[in-house]
């Protein structure tokens, strides 16, 4: 094998050995608007954090469809937190959106490629709103559930399909920038 003499750092870079290639496209306003309004897929993903959390700690949520630990919550007056919520069913609940997005996750990267980015979008809110309406009209702990599920669905989707899709409209000056629009999404999520 021949040395690597003469060779210096960057060479490998560029299609011609380390050149400076300037990719066309410009920050425009519809395409700052597409990067935003895709990256707000992460609303759903910050949401659902910030709502099963809330949830869980209302007396009346957990009166109607986890009374059992409603009555364990209300017998113990301690100020120790560390698991006061030991239900099976309630991990069941909290765990199940986080199970189906990790797998979804994985059918929606083929389903991405397959279809694209942008009705992989679709068909997550799609999945993400079935789930929401299922969750709000909830009569019993396997409705909550379900609904959970196909929460977890849709936010696998969105996950997996939004930052590609905002890398692939972004200016590459501009990728980072606006990919982090997806993370501030989530964050806001969490605090509506």
């Amino acid at each position: 094998m021949a040395p690597l003499v003469g060779i210096k750092a960057g060479d490998f870079m560029g299609p011609s050995g380390g050149d400076h290639v300037e990719y066309p496209g410009k920050l425009t306003w519809s395409v700052l608007i597409s990067c935003v309004l895709g990256a707000m897929g992460g609303l759903i993903f910050g949401y659902d954090i910030g709502i099963s959390g809330g949830v869980t700690s209302m007396p009346t949520f957990l009166e109607k469809f986890f009374p059992s630990v409603y009555k364990k919550e209300e017998l113990d007056k301690s100020t120790n937190q560390y698991c006061k919520f030991d239900s099976q069913i309630l991990t069941l609940f909290t765990s199940s959106l986080y199970l189906a997005a990790l797998v979804s996750s994985l059918v929606a990267s083929y389903a991405t490629r397959r279809f694209g980015r942008r009705v992989s979008m679709l068909v997550g809110g799609l999945i993400f709103m079935a789930g929401a309406i299922l969750n709000a009209f909830a009569v019993n702990i396997l409705m909550l559930i379900f609904g959970r599920i196909l929460l977890g669905f849709g936010v696998g989707f969105a996950t997996q399909s939004v930052p590609i899709y905002v890398s692939e409209m972004a200016p590459y000056k501009h990728r980072g920038a606006l990919n982090n629009v997806f993370q501030l999404s989530i964050t806001i999520g969490i605090l509506v």
